[in-house]
């Protein structure tokens, strides 16, 4: 009798997330075990009860997943999850706190191919403007926007906290990128300028681009919401839109909405959980990985 698929749920939150709960049963696991208010110094022993305890057949059927809101924590998790494991007791990690690194793997992914498709470009060397930056999804998108060669601003109400972030994203998850700065949304009306691509990443319900900034955006070229709540977060971009003119924008500028983000976000995700069920090898999954299968998924489609 061959043992069931058990997916291993580690968050430092009260609760495990149920959109990720579902998609692991959606993705064929048979069991999901929640584990929650995890420390970062509890997921070593955590980790060797779970590997230890199948066998090395058993462990290609088990996996471990990292959930929470924070996305130096969970990076924190994934690390001390990957040293904990003894070989062949090894089994597949997938760090994705709050859906952040799939859903700004999604987002970077369908601007970049809008801009392809239309402007005949690239990310690289694009001004990129990140609303809402220092959260988790924001943190994720400036990443992977600097690794595709854009010149990444994060907003923030605070300059010290704009400053510290893009330090951080630069030095720990890009080798020196450098391609990440931060500044005040006091200086987004100066920042729209230049600005190519704008990725609004804050709180649902808060509007972070209105009609007059996106009017007098000379340059901009591509407009993404992650924002499904009214009212928008970037005025005149559309839930569904996907690679849609903004109203009022004199640039032409197309928009990326929050269910066309999601759609490819939920390919992603359920894709990355089968590569961890199917894998003949322990896989180590975070943001590069879903933004490969995303970019992969969206040249294809």
């Amino acid at each position: 009798m061959k043992k069931p698929y058990l997916l291993h749920m580690f968050t430092p939150a009260k609760n495990v997330s149920p959109f990720d709960v579902n998609m692991a049963y959606d993705a064929g696991w048979e069991v999901a075990s929640p584990y929650t208010a995890v420390e970062t110094g509890e997921v070593r022993d955590l980790v060797q009860d779970v590997v230890f305890s199948r066998g090395p057949s058993g462990v290609r059927r088990t996996g471990i997943f990292l959930g929470g809101r924070d996305v130096d924590l969970a990076m924190d998790m994934l690390e001390e999850a990957r040293a904990a494991m003894v070989p062949p007791f090894e089994v597949s990690v997938f760090a994705d706190p709050s859906g952040a690194f799939t859903t700004a793997a999604a987002m970077v992914a369908v601007v970049e191919r809008q801009l392809e498709r239309t402007f005949h470009t690239d990310l690289s060397g694009q001004e990129v403007l990140l609303l809402g930056g220092t959260g988790p999804v924001g943190a994720a998108a400036a990443v992977l926007s600097a690794k595709a060669g854009g010149r990444v601003t994060i907003l923030s109400r605070e300059k010290d906290r704009a400053d510290r972030m893009a330090d951080l994203y630069n030095h720990r998850y890009g080798s020196d990128l450098t391609g990440i700065k931060g500044d005040i949304n006091d200086h987004v009306a100066n920042l729209m300028q230049s600005a190519d691509v704008v990725l609004g990443t804050a709180k649902a319900g808060v509007q972070v681009l209105g009609e007059d900034l996106v009017a007098a955006a000379p340059r901009l070229k591509v407009a993404a919401d992650v924002n499904a709540v009214p009212p928008a977060g970037i005025v005149g971009v559309g839930p569904q839109d996907a690679g849609v003119p903004i109203p009022g924008s004199n640039s032409g500028a197309l928009g990326i909405g929050a269910l066309a983000i999601g759609n490819i976000k939920y390919q992603t995700q359920h894709r990355l959980l089968i590569r961890m069920r199917e894998a003949d090898t322990p896989q180590y999954l975070h943001f590069d990985q879903a933004f490969e299968f995303a970019r992969d998924h969206v040249r294809s489609a």
